[in-house]
């Protein structure tokens, strides 16, 4: 194990050491310009900043949902064995992390249904669909990343919730009020996504 971490590091090292000789041949050569980034965001088209923002809002969404699901099943169904009264209530965290698949799936909805064609090509058309395609993008990463953590965190909860719940039944309640509070971090990104792409119309200039 401790020979493949230190081969990652090698590798990982000799790379960071090669983009610095680059970096360094650039500036000092007079050629910093060529560090400039706008040319990768221009040359991508805002139908695909604005698909991939989609794709991530219901990708990531899925993942954490999933791995929330895991995380709460597995104890739920471990403790079950203890405690049988647990398996029924303690569905409610299996729920909770659904929930949070379901929000990137609206957002994906909402996203992609704003996504229109664009014909003329002047400055201001051109302008305002960029900036549509970065808000789609940056609102699938808001709610996708904001849904990945959510169910994170509502898995590891809900999992403590049925461990607590097989030894004290008292407990349940108490750390079920957690949980709420943790899937409202999903309800969160949802709310920020929609802001950002508020003012975000793609097409032609009316």
């Amino acid at each position: 194990m401790r020979s493949v971490k230190a081969v990652i590091y090698t590798l990982l090292s000799i790379f960071i050491f090669i983009l610095v000789l680059i970096g360094l041949y650039y500036i000092l050569s007079g050629e910093g310009y060529r560090f400039d980034i706008g040319w990768f965001l221009l040359a991508i088209s805002p139908y695909m900043w604005a698909n991939t923002g989609v794709g991530l809002a219901i990708s990531l969404s899925v993942v954490g949902a999933a791995w929330g699901i895991f995380a709460t099943g597995a104890s739920i169904i471990g403790a079950g064995v203890k405690a049988p009264r647990i398996r029924t209530k303690n569905l409610i965290s299996i729920i909770f992390c659904e929930a949070v698949a379901i929000y990137g799936i609206i957002m994906a909805i909402v996203i992609s249904g704003m996504i229109e064609e664009f014909t003329d090509m002047d400055s201001k058309t051109v302008a305002k669909n960029y900036y549509a395609g970065y808000s789609m993008f940056g609102a699938g990463l808001t709610v996708g990343f904001s849904n990945l953590f959510c169910g994170l965190c509502v898995g590891v909860v809900g999992s403590g919730a049925a461990l607590a719940d097989a030894q004290n039944a008292s407990l349940f309640v108490k750390i079920l009020i957690v949980e709420i509070f943790g899937s409202a971090i999903g309800l969160f990104g949802v709310i920020v996504a929609i802001l950002q792409t508020s003012r975000a119309q793609m097409g032609n200039l009316k």
